[in-house]
């Protein structure tokens, strides 16, 4: 399994109709192979940040899914980003 997680920075002014303009891509991602868990989400501290956390099954179908990432628009607004992959070798109840 792996998980995806970060954060990208934008213009505060923006922010909120990124996150908006987010939920086709998160509802692409939710219905993709592998994909158990998709969301950006508007940071309730910092108003340039956007949360990003992902889960998927295998690192194919992360890739599978990659290969369809932002436009251009999209990824010119994102100011920087801090965004992680993790491989996860095990899960338990928390």
């Amino acid at each position: 399994m792996l998980i995806v997680a970060g954060h990208l920075l934008t213009d505060p002014a923006d922010r909120d109709a990124l996150v908006a303009e987010g939920t086709r891509a998160v509802a692409l991602a939710r219905s993709a192979p592998g994909c158990l868990d998709f969301a950006l989400t508007a940071d309730t501290l910092d108003p340039a940040r956007v949360n990003v956390f992902e889960r998927w099954a295998s690192e194919e179908e992360l890739l599978a899914f990659r290969d369809s990432g932002p436009d251009g628009d999209t990824a010119a607004r994102i100011l920087s980003a801090d965004v992680r992959r993790y491989t996860i070798s095990s899960v338990g109840d928390a």
